[in-house]
């Protein structure tokens, strides 16, 4: 598991019927890069820090297997958070990645907290 830091311009989310996703103009902050054959546990250990810390986090993984580790880590980092009182929302979204000169799509987990309507 590799992370890296990068400055990314995030627009406000639509708001769904059940809750809003909380919106943040600019952040600084660590992705969470997954590979199939990360381990779920230090995976959501990661998750749940980078939450805790900035309120959000990114996963990104590309691949059938890192994909499938980077969802269990979720389900694991959401019951960690749980414990801390943060109710959390995962919005997935695609990303193009360079990597050695070729482009590839990434799957890229989006970790807030959810804020119920009032």
């Amino acid at each position: 598991m590799k992370s890296c830091t990068i400055k990314k311009e995030v627009a406000p989310q639509a708001t769904h019927p059940h809750f809003a996703i909380a919106a943040h103009t600019t952040a600084v902050m660590d992705v969470i890069k997954v590979s199939g054959s990360s381990r779920t546990s230090a995976v959501a250990g990661a998750i749940a820090g980078v939450f805790r810390e900035n309120k959000r986090a990114e996963v990104q993984a590309i691949g059938a297997g890192a994909v499938n580790q980077a969802v269990k880590a979720l389900v694991l980092a959401r019951g960690y958070l749980a414990e801390d009182g943060y109710d959390v929302i995962c919005a997935p979204e695609f990303a193009d990645v360079e990597i050695d000169e070729k482009v590839r799509t990434a799957v890229r987990l989006v970790v807030e907290e959810r804020i119920p309507n009032k």
